[in-house]
């Protein structure tokens, strides 16, 4: 696990600067809408009718796959430190053309 020091790090769904930095793959679907899934956190699945909407779901998401985690005594993959769910998060994607 990283450490929580307040210096800046590139590393997936790490804690930098007051903001948690977690990739993000977008996909639209072919009847609309759009789904939401990170290569750090592969629980985290989510959707949304609009691009705006889905990254507005994503923060649920995280808080349910933290939930998840801890419900079950499991540590986060390597890499993803989150201590705060609430706080900001700086969301990195990539928008996969369907």
């Amino acid at each position: 696990m990283a450490s929580d020091s307040g210096k800046r790090s590139d590393r997936p769904g790490v804690k930098r600067g007051g903001f948690y930095r977690l990739p993000l793959v977008v996909e639209p679907q072919p009847g609309g809408g759009f789904t939401v899934t990170s290569p750090a956190l592969p629980e985290l699945v989510t959707e949304g009718d609009t691009l705006a909407e889905a990254m507005e779901n994503v923060r649920d998401a995280l808080e349910a796959v933290l939930e998840i985690y801890a419900d079950e005594g499991r540590s986060l993959p390597e890499g993803v430190e989150v201590s705060d769910p609430k706080a900001p998060l700086a969301l990195d994607y990539v928008l996969i053309a369907g």
